[in-house]
């Protein structure tokens, strides 16, 4: 007999904990979509609105002292880790408080505290580093994991090859999560790349591949946590394709929305992460929509407290310029 499925025993507070994550980056997202719009923080964001099953349901499994790396779409993986939405904003506002004093932006926010080694925006640059990170995990012999997220256009980066294949030849704990939106930015997968099913590519490694619904939280959770206890127990890396879907454009909200067809967005909308675990939770009596909906309420009060505090917190000071740099 199968064992059963890791999430069939969740506790009603364990699937609220992953709902609640999820709420909050959406709220994150969609209020800083809005706030680039509206030119109150500078630069643009890359929106990781409709993919937060991934995150939620890969960081649920994590330690405070594992790590992640992270892409050019990377708020959702920060939220999911533990990162602090304050501090967040302030790094978007580009203030002081901000995760990297203000000086990082959205596509650079790191935690090291909490083993968030940092949002990437080179395509495939995260792969490398968290090689490194699984390699320091299997010499401290700690039982840390780390979690390499990457999109499906990283998948045809170098750097991501050669990450792959130093993982597995050193059985390193790591686990690669491709996030296939199926579109390297406005391209569809289809049209660049010759296999379907990226998880395929991981049997060149050596090392297991599988792909889930990623818009389904509890399938992601089941599989990735079969992948790290694999990983912990020195079993080697394994590669989780998550098929998913941003519902904005490749950058910010309403630019070049027309490139995807019409009917494909709808279809993705209609499987909305948070309507489907909402569904399954009310409709399976683990919670009620009232509960659901204070949620949904608290993650907006956060929200509104997190653009206070970064709008009235201090710019960096011109004096502090060459400080934080390497070089």
């Amino acid at each position: 007999m199968a064992a059963p499925l890791a999430s069939a025993v969740l506790t009603p507070d364990a699937l609220l904990r992953l709902y609640r994550t999820m709420v909050l980056i959406r709220e994150f997202e969609e209020t800083a979509g809005r706030l680039s719009r509206e030119a109150r923080i500078p630069g643009i964001v890359h929106l990781y609105v409709g993919q937060e099953a991934v995150a939620a349901g890969v960081c649920a499994h994590l330690n405070a002292d594992d790590y992640i790396t992270s892409t050019h779409r990377g708020h959702g993986h920060l939220i999911a880790k533990g990162g602090d939405v304050r501090l967040m904003f302030a790094e978007l506002f580009g203030r002081a408080t901000g995760y990297n004093n203000g000086k990082g932006g959205s596509m650079h926010i790191a935690d090291l505290d909490l083993g968030m080694l940092g949002a990437n925006g080179i395509v495939g640059a995260g792969a490398p580093i968290a090689v490194g990170a699984a390699f320091a995990a299997k010499y401290r012999g700690q039982g840390q994991a780390a979690v390499c997220f990457f999109g499906d256009g990283a998948s045809n980066i170098g750097a991501f090859h050669e990450a792959a294949n130093m993982a597995a030849l050193f059985k390193l704990p790591l686990l690669f999560v491709c996030e296939n939106n199926l579109y390297g930015e406005y391209t569809r997968q289809d049209r660049e790349m010759a296999v379907a099913d990226i998880a395929d590519r991981a049997a060149a490694y050596g090392m297991p591949g599988m792909t889930v619904d990623g818009m389904d939280v509890l399938a992601v959770y089941d599989a990735v946590g079969a992948a790290l206890k694999r990983a912990r127990q020195g079993g080697g890396p394994s590669m989780l394709e998550c098929k998913t879907y941003r519902f904005y454009d490749h950058v910010g909200v309403g630019y070049g929305e027309g490139e995807r067809p019409a009917d494909e967005r709808e279809h993705w909308r209609s499987r909305d992460p948070l309507l489907l675990l909402r569904e399954r939770l009310v409709g399976g009596g683990k919670a009620t929509a009232a509960q659901l909906d204070v949620i949904v309420a608290e993650a907006q009060d956060e929200i509104a407290k997190a653009i206070a505090y970064a709008e009235t917190s201090p710019w960096p000071e011109p004096s502090a310029l060459l400080e934080d740099v390497y070089s």
